[in-house]
């Protein structure tokens, strides 16, 4: 009661102020009258009794204001008089205050804007119901297990060791059943390409395989029809799927009657059920998709790499997430004990056993928020570099206005003398000094909202333009944005503002207080210290100036040494573009017959030099692998080498040079045709074999048995990398090799194996940054590909030929990554161009924002040492020696502020090391250029107020007050 007293009483003096004060004057005079009583009662006269309680009591207009500012609404008035006052005093300095809002703008609105980032990658929380309670299965073990299958699709990104968060759906299912501690369990893999096609053109779409209680599990709900549900995992339900929000809007106009509709998913035909809840995306940070789909399709839409691999029931098949809820009063440590149990059991004692006890299997839970980082491991290292150098651009901004509030404090010595001298505490007059620079500072971080808002805006579309499809994170300022917004604009405010509200209050009253003072030389001028708070601030910015340039030095080194890297081919004039016939329903005979039609037709196109095909395009990132047994090798030693199927003309077509031997011919994709339809007929009948042991007769496996392994060896071509680790002492033209596999032991495969044709030039697979590894090429006979088409002129001319000519080619073949080869390639550097590009812009940003303070600085010094330049000039002084004086001046601070901010870099540039390519973090070129840079640059900033100080007049100059 007694602080609602208090509140309603603070409320009423501020909004009925007359009253209160007449009120408080009627009881002021009232125990005026009591104590005159008083005194009139001992004997005394009313005038003297008056006069003498006047004394004893004091002024009554002190007793009030004592009163009043016992209050705390008195604070709140005091306040605004403070912030009415500053307005006044900053109205006055128009060309300072734009200065520091500027200033300050710029440094609040990058940090709200890399901040924005941050809180939308790493902070925000799973689009889920309660996630604090959802968590993800992860396993690590001494050693891998034996699988036939491990597919890990990026969803648990850093983890370090043996192990990952994939597991099979027996041993998903096995946990679900025994699952006590777990409110409800589910399972999802992907996304996975799916040609889909029934809603106008075929297109490539992403679809993500779920369990039938993934939504029920996590909590989400549907925008219109329904969700998947555990009737949906039965092989013998209808296929359904459910549309991600913004594929229905997308794809589908937002039009209602999309749920029931049906579409074909490769071979498959589906039928929509509903729609996703709008805030809900993905689980997993930076994978978009645009539909979700039971596991009882993936069989029938299996992907690009499943084509006969059991995915449902094979416990030697790793490749989904498995995700728990925990019932209420259950902790993480108590479900994964429960948890641990069961994976401990099947993996030691399961049928079949993956691991022995010496191998420590163990299985822990972890936070679905922390665990499923996806590629927020990747972008996580750059924004956090970025937050660096934004809190240093607010650094140098809060240094370069906390100079100009300096020089402009000493401007206003003599008032604040007044002040002083008129009874003001040095409390108050740094109360109003930091009312003022926080005024300016929340100016300036309004502002800043706007710079931010287009800094969103600008680095969104940057992100837009990276590899595959855009990072799908919705980046919105929310409560955490705007409060780190506020706090750094407070926080901005009293760090520039303390330094000179402090030195504002210490003011020597009797010098001050002179009319002429701040023109005597040798008052204000020279304190005794050479070295001055505002040389201090200069040092500062010039010092943090060069870490940040130092930083943005390296990065575009980085980005340069990596564009002048020889690919080992020509990627000029290349057009790419992709498809994938075997989702469409093709079979191998038909997809090779393709091939070949759209290899003669594409180079038809008047202007195209030649096309060729491989499954996967250069430096796209994809990279397939493999070990193989040499014969001239031990028994036990494997090649391990990277493996790219190509086309007819691929090398000639890429400009890769041949070595040695010969290139392929029309003869070796036949060859490696009938090997692969001969593998694929003796795969076929041992898993019918199987899956039906009764019906298994003795006759036909063995014939394709032996069909295969008498087939011709597959023709291969190496590169020169593989031929210098693995075959430096031997001519590797006509050596035979043959695949490794790994079961109980591992032993070459008896199959027919590769014989070498040729040998070419090393060339870059999947990433510029890695080292040139061995790598063999094959003949392609199967599944998807990118063509190459190499044209005389602009690639992006040709794009509708291509589209035309395919589509006349093959129904349902939707086109991908249609780009040129040089397109591939800035899409790969896209986090280097990235982060080149940040911080340039943000190095040139504190160079400038360096040189303003720099000749702010310099600027007052000429301004207040007027007197003593005309001086000097009276007394015989030459121009160049004042240009002298003041250069001289600045360069000096220029040096000391480089010298600690290249120690400084020494320390800071390690820790951005692993995005450097080709330099180290401490190469003596880039610190070199940035200094000399910035001393080029000071210079000039130098230079404007030295020619001021030069055109001094001695008359004017003796005069200036």
């Amino acid at each position: 009661m007694s602080f609602l007293r208090n509140l309603a009483s603070g409320l009423r003096s501020l909004f009925r102020k007359e009253q209160v004060s007449q009120e408080l004057d009627e009881e002021l005079n009232s125990f005026l009258e009591m104590a005159t009583e008083e005194k009139m009662k001992q004997g005394m006269g009313r005038k003297d009794a008056l006069r003498a309680v006047r004394l004893e009591r004091g002024s009554f207009e002190v007793t009030k204001e004592i009163v009043h500012s016992a209050r705390w609404e008195s604070l709140l008035e005091t306040c605004w008089q403070d912030l009415r006052f500053g307005l006044r005093m900053l109205r006055r300095s128009p060309g300072f205050t734009t200065v520091a809002i500027l200033t300050l703008a710029l440094g609040i609105g990058a940090n709200t804007a890399i901040f924005t980032f941050i809180d939308a990658v790493l902070l925000r929380s799973i689009p889920v119901k309660d996630s604090r309670q959802v968590v993800v299965f992860n396993w690590s073990a001494h050693r891998r297990p034996d699988l036939r299958g491990h597919s890990d699709y990026g969803d648990c990104a850093d983890q370090a060791g043996i192990g990952d968060c994939s597991f099979s759906i027996p041993f998903f299912k096995t946990v679900r059943a025994q699952a006590e501690a777990f409110s409800g369990m589910a399972a999802f893999a992907g996304p996975f390409p799916v040609d889909l096609s029934g809603n106008g053109a075929a297109s490539m779409v992403r679809g993500l395989y779920v369990s039938g209680d993934f939504f029920s599990t996590l909590g989400v709900n549907t925008f219109i029809g329904r969700p998947l549900a555990l009737s949906d995992d039965s092989p013998s339900a209808p296929p359904v799927i459910v549309l991600n929000y913004a594929y229905w809007v997308r794809a589908f106009g937002a039009a209602p009657s999309a749920v029931g509709q049906t579409v074909r998913l490769d071979s498959t035909t589906a039928t929509i059920v509903g729609v996703a809840d709008p805030n809900f995306t993905n689980l997993t940070p930076g994978k978009p998709l645009d539909f979700f789909m039971p596991f009882s399709l993936a069989d029938t839409v299996r992907g690009k790499w499943y084509r006969n691999q059991d995915r449902l029931s094979d416990a030697a098949n790793w490749w989904v997430v498995m995700l728990g809820r925990l019932k209420l009063g259950v902790s993480i440590g108590q479900a994964q004990a429960a948890a641990a149990t069961v994976f401990r059991n099947e993996m030691l004692h399961g049928a079949p056993p993956f691991f022995k006890s010496e191998d420590a299997p163990a299985l822990t839970l972890l936070p679905a928020q922390a665990r499923l980082n996806g590629e927020t491991s990747q972008i996580a290292p750059a924004l956090y570099v970025t937050m660096t150098i934004v809190a240093f651009i607010l650094l140098i901004a809060c240094a370069n206005v906390a100079g100009l509030t300096l020089a402009r404090s000493a401007a206003r010595q003599k008032e604040m003398a007044v002040r002083l001298a008129l009874g003001a505490g040095r409390a108050r007059i740094v109360r109003q000094l930091l009312t003022e620079s926080v005024l300016l500072s929340l100016i300036g971080g309004a502002l800043g909202v706007l710079v931010a808002v287009w800094g969103v805006d600008a680095i969104s579309r940057l992100l837009s333009n990276g590899p595959g499809t855009p990072f799908l994170t919705i980046f919105a300022p929310n409560w955490r944005v705007l409060a780190f917004t506020i706090a750094i604009t407070f926080a901005t405010g009293i760090l520039f503002g303390l330094a000179p509200a402090l030195r504002g209050s210490r003011v020597d009253l009797t010098p001050s207080l002179k009319e002429s003072a701040s023109s005597l030389p040798g008052t204000a001028a020279h304190t005794g210290r050479r070295f001055r708070p505002g040389d201090a601030l200069v040092v500062a910015q010039v010092a943090l100036s060069i870490v940040v340039l130092i930083g943005a030095g390296l990065l575009a080194r980085t980005l340069q040494n990596l564009h002048s890297i020889n690919p080992g081919f020509d990627p000029q004039n290349i057009l790419l573009f992709g498809i994938d016939p075997p989702l469409a329903g093709y079979t191998d005979q038909q997809t090779q017959q393709l091939y070949a039609n759209l290899q003669q037709r594409l180079a038809a196109i008047p202007g195209v030099i030649s096309v060729s095909y491989s499954e996967d395009a250069l430096l796209s990132g994809g990279w397939s692998a493999g070990s193989v047994h040499i014969d001239s090798a031990p028994e036990k030693e494997y090649a391990n080498t990277g493996k790219l199927p190509v086309g007819l003309n691929f090398f000639s077509t890429m400009r890769i040079p041949m070595l040695a031997g010969r290139n392929f011919t029309s003869a070796d994709f036949a060859a490696a045709a009938a090997t692969n339809a001969a593998e694929k007929a003796r795969d076929a009948a041992a898993e019918k074999a199987k899956a039906s042991p009764s019906a298994f007769t003795s006759a036909s496996p063995t014939a394709l048995d032996a069909a295969y392994y008498h087939s011709a060896p597959v023709p291969l071509i190496v590169n020169e990398a593989f031929a210098r680790t693995y075959l430096a002492k031997q001519n590797p033209i006509g050596l035979h090799m043959s695949d490794a596999t790994r079961g109980d032991a591992e032993v070459p495969n008896p199959g027919p194996g590769y014989t070498i044709v040729g040998v070419v030039g090393d060339t870059k697979y999947a990433q510029l940054r890695r080292k040139t590894a061995p790598i063999i090429f094959l003949p392609l006979v199967s599944n998807g590909a990118h063509f190459e088409l190499r044209t005389a002129a602009s690639p992006s001319t040709l794009v509708k030929n291509v589209r035309e000519i395919v589509s006349h080619a093959g129904d349902n073949l939707p086109l991908t990554d249609v780009r040129s080869q040089t397109d591939q390639i800035d899409q790969i550097l896209f986090q280097e161009r990235l982060m080149a590009r940040l911080s340039s812009f943000f190095g040139v940003l504190a160079l400038v924002l360096g040189c303003i303070g720099l000749y702010g600085l310099l600027s007052h010094e000429v301004a207040r040492r007027t007197r003593e330049l005309g001086i000097r000039m009276a007394l015989g002084a030459q121009r160049r020696d004042l240009l002298r004086l003041v250069i001289v001046q600045g360069i000096l601070l220029v040096l000391i502020g480089a010298a600690i901010g290249i120690a400084a870099a020494l320390g800071v540039t390690r820790f951005i090391s692993g995005m450097l390519y080709g330099l180290h973090a401490n190469d003596p070129v880039t610190f070199a250029a940035v200094a000399i840079l910035l001393t080029l640059v000071a210079l000039a900033a130098c230079y404007i107020p030295a020619r001021r100080a030069m055109h001094v007049d001695p008359l004017v100059a003796l005069r200036y007050e």
